[in-house]
């Protein structure tokens, strides 16, 4: 069937062929094609936001696989943060009471802890819950662990300076006596042997032959080696540091000199009988924070406990000092 278009022409009385301009036969043949074009469009944009492309997929299965490895860390994060308590509580509970040590000041193990938001640049990202939660354990981890660093850090100290005083501590005596026989005097109220009148004796007196060894009792410093004609005679004195002081007198001669570096068991000097000395001795005395204490207290480091409790008896039965 032709698709001619004819119309009649009442001036002429006759029919006229219809003749389309070119912007009508365009428009015409757009209005044809324009469902074909609108429907094309529709699946087209079906298939880019609903058919994944291969490239997108292997985006989206590395997000999966980044997401599995952010729980993996977390979980790693958890692990740590527990043996961080346990740690924690060894430091309060066992190291800080064997040195003695003040509680960790809490403060600082919370320091750090709230403020600003500091993850809202994380907050537009993709999986944002599991970065902040991430982030924030690891923050949490990361100034524990800090913390406690600085606790070491003082427990070490602690120990060094323990070490430090259990090395300069007196601690033995100070002349070979393992037989327990030398001891003549004790710490107390004694009776002095040249005016006959009870006195207080400050220290210990061994009794010994002229030349016999004397031993410093600890490590320190010699802070002085004195000649006196009479009271002390040759007298050592050692400088502990802690607050603690030893005196050696009556000494015939000495072994070290003022500034000396010693430590516990070094020979200092020789027994004698110097100075206010009825006969060979060694007297011997203990200082702490200024005040002279019992030197027995201090016997421990080569003694066992029945051979210390006997020498504390020997010292109680002593009436009479040796100066």
């Amino acid at each position: 069937m032709s698709k001619t278009k004819f119309r009649y022409n009442q001036k002429t009385l006759s029919y006229e062929k219809v003749k389309r301009s070119i912007g009508e036969r365009v428009l015409r043949g757009f209005i044809f094609i324009a469902p074909t074009i609108v429907l094309s469009l529709i699946f087209a944009f079906f298939i880019a936001y609903r058919i994944d492309s291969p490239k997108e997929k292997a985006l989206q299965k590395e997000i999966l696989e980044l997401k599995g490895e952010f729980e993996n860390v977390q979980k790693r994060l958890e692990l740590v943060d527990r043996v961080t308590e346990v740690i924690k509580k060894r430091d309060e509970e066992l190291y800080r009471t064997a040195l003695g040590a003040s509680e960790f000041p809490e403060e600082l193990r919370l320091m750090g802890v709230g403020g600003s938001d500091a993850y809202n640049s994380y907050k537009k990202m993709s999986n944002s819950e599991l970065l902040i939660e991430s982030i924030s354990k690891l923050d949490e981890v990361e100034r524990k662990l800090h913390a406690q660093s600085l606790s070491f850090k003082e427990l070490v100290s602690l120990a060094k300076e323990r070490e430090s005083r259990l090395a300069s501590l007196p601690a033995i005596q100070p002349v070979n006596n393992k037989e327990l026989k030398k001891m003549a005097s004790g710490y107390g109220w004694r009776i002095d042997p040249v005016y006959g009148t009870r006195k207080m004796h400050w220290g210990v007196d061994f009794s010994a032959p002229v030349g016999t060894d004397v031993y410093a009792t600890g490590k320190g410093v010699v802070e002085e080696t004195r000649v006196n004609s009479w009271g002390y005679g040759k007298e050592i004195v050692i400088n502990h540091g802690f607050g603690y002081k030893t005196r050696y007198a009556h000494l015939s001669s000495f072994l070290v000199k003022e500034g000396d570096a010693v430590k516990r068991g070094d020979l200092i000097g020789l027994v004698g009988s110097t100075g206010k000395s009825t006969g060979s001795h060694l007297h011997y005395e203990v200082e702490k924070d200024g005040h002279k204490v019992s030197p027995i207290d201090y016997f421990h480091s080569d003694l066992t406990p029945e051979q210390y409790e006997k020498i504390v008896e020997i010292s109680k039965n002593a009436m009479k000092s040796m100066d």
